[in-house]
């Protein structure tokens, strides 16, 4: 797995398809296209791009407690990477934009999405084969 994120309007999307040549984008998930958080990943191609994860949060810290979210968020990691590992020739890229810096949020609900977004993202980098952090369109590779 392939971990993207940078501030919002930062270059990833197309620091993403720049790097990895890509032309079309079936099998591009997006939350901002309101696509769903795909639990299992019942997809045929080799290849799977998962967009804006902050989103994917935040909708499960309306259902449930922070808690329960991250715990969530780490089966639906590890579902993914049980697919990505089926074929030696899979790859599965996921980026999220960072929303854990700046003005803490007054607001309750604003604030438990922010922390479970810094937890989530840091889960998701542990388990990742690569970190990128995009700003301005320049990539840093952390791992």
């Amino acid at each position: 797995m392939h971990f993207i994120t940078g501030g919002a309007y930062n270059g990833k999307r197309a620091w993403v398809k720049k790097t990895y040549g890509l032309q079309k984008t079936d099998s591009w998930l997006s939350a901002y296209e309101n696509h769903q958080i795909p639990e299992n990943v019942a997809h045929d191609r080799d290849f799977l791009i998962l967009e804006g994860i902050e989103i994917w949060l935040k909708l499960l810290t309306e259902k449930d407690d922070i808690q329960q979210s991250r715990n969530f968020w780490n089966r639906y990691l590890d579902n993914w990477l049980e697919w990505e590992r089926e074929k030696a020739d899979r790859s599965l890229i996921v980026i999220g934009t960072d929303i854990t810096k700046g003005i803490v949020p007054l607001e309750k609900e604003n604030r438990i999405w922010r922390d479970l977004t810094g937890w989530a993202f840091q889960d998701t980098a542990a388990k990742a084969e690569k970190v990128d952090i995009i700003w301005y369109g320049l990539n840093i590779t952390f791992k």
